[in-house]
């Protein structure tokens, strides 16, 4: 699959312990309260300073005023309309549809996901589970997409942002997909379910040692 081959390009590899302080990361951050960094480092056992120079070195980190983490590559703490993202009652946000469909996985955590149509504004509704769809609102729901070139990803979250995510969107109809993809060159369409097995493959192949290692949360 093309699109699964070039987001795997586009994604740098990540070590052991990177793979868990990113896991822990996004867990703590869904617990909805700014990730104090320090927290991270008992939980998998590396130092504080380890934690703390491997964040900086992170272009998709987003902090608030007090130097707490508040967002993270694809989830963050602070509204992003319109990806609504919300996990045990909390309210998250996504960058992107995608990031709503593998997010689930690493977290260990379902998830309600409720994201307007750009082309619609009609909102959809899916039930995210970390191993499939458990409910989605219509039966032809469906995810646009965009192929990254190999260096978007690596520069800087803005860039991924303006360059991948901003083309990322749930719609409500197959109808409406295709009338907002032929505005936008190069961008196309895959059902949710496809989707969601995209983000399963990613979410392996980055996440993928370390997941088996840990306890879901």
């Amino acid at each position: 699959m093309l699109l699964a081959s070039r987001i795997a390009a586009a994604m740098p590899p990540l070590a052991g312990d990177e793979q868990r302080l990113a896991i822990e990361l996004y867990r703590q951050l869904a617990e909805g309260e700014p990730v104090v960094p320090q927290r991270l480092a008992p939980q998998i056992g590396v130092s504080a300073g380890w934690v703390d120079q491997t964040l900086e070195g992170w272009p998709g980190v987003y902090r608030d005023e007090l130097g707490g983490v508040i967002g993270f590559w694809g989830l963050t703490q602070r509204p992003m309309p319109p990806h609504g993202f919300l996990v045990d009652g909390r309210e998250l946000w996504t960058w992107c549809a995608w990031d709503s469909l593998f997010i689930p996985k690493v977290l260990g955590e379902a998830a309600e996901v409720a994201s307007r149509d750009p082309e619609t504004g009609e909102v959809v509704r899916v039930t995210v589970l970390p191993t499939g769809i458990e409910r989605v609102a219509a039966n032809d729901v469906v995810v646009s997409f965009l192929l990254p070139d190999v260096d978007d990803f690596d520069r800087s979250a803005a860039n991924v942002m303006a360059r991948f995510c901003h083309y990322v969107f749930f719609f409500a109809s197959r109808e409406s997909g295709e009338r907002w993809t032929i505005r936008h060159k190069g961008t196309f369409l895959y059902s949710v379910e496809e989707a969601f097995e995209l983000g399963q493959r990613f979410v392996m192949k980055e996440f993928g040692r370390a997941l088996g290692s840990q306890p879901a949360a």
